[in-house]
């Protein structure tokens, strides 16, 4: 039977610290919506707190997770254990994304040193956690980081990038805004 927590302890942080992918969900709050469920890897994700975590966006085929994160906020983390004791921990709390438009993206860019650009950081206010079994997740073994999404960000000059972002990012599949270019008049 699975435990349900209020925030993160030591053996969460340490079952969450060893996962080499996790995953994360957001919808819409429409019902015609589309569920949005993203696998993350890389040295990803940071622990700000027992009740806030942080993962950065590298990028993607769509730009959901911030759409629905900006209309409403919910989210969902799953961490599954692949090798050692089966296990499976959720995390349920409000993502806000702060994409690399924002004045606050610098300050939690430094969380990610060995990363050169991001399309957003998403934190999270847990609201709570919950554990599970994990016995219905098969054992896989960890071979490498593919390195394609970091080597087409590094290799692209950086306003090249952003359009590109702008471009390819401005709404999610279900219409809502994405990212959006600063405001110009604000800038001035």
């Amino acid at each position: 039977m699975g435990k349900t927590y209020d925030h993160l302890d030591e053996n969460l942080t340490r079952f969450i610290k060893a996962q080499k992918i996790f995953f994360v969900a957001t919808a819409p709050l429409g019902a015609e919506g589309h569920v949005n469920v993203s696998p993350k890897g890389y040295d990803s994700l940071r622990i700000i707190d027992d009740r806030t975590v942080a993962y950065i966006d590298l990028g993607g085929s769509g730009i959901e997770t911030q759409a629905h994160c900006r209309e409403n906020g919910r989210i969902t983390l799953m961490f599954c254990a692949f090798e050692g004791k089966a296990n499976i921990v959720r995390i349920f709390g409000r993502g806000k994304a702060v994409p690399f438009t924002d004045p606050g993206f610098a300050e939690l860019m430094s969380l990610f040193p060995d990363y050169d650009r991001a399309r957003a950081i998403i934190t999270i206010d847990i609201d709570h956690i919950m554990d599970s079994c994990g016995w219905g997740v098969p054992f896989f073994e960890f071979k490498g980081e593919r390195e394609q999404l970091q080597r087409w960000t590094e290799k692209m000059p950086h306003e090249k990038w952003a359009e590109h972002r702008f471009n390819t990012n401005a709404t999610s599949l279900d219409g809502l805004p994405g990212l959006t270019r600063p405001d110009a008049s604000k800038t001035s």
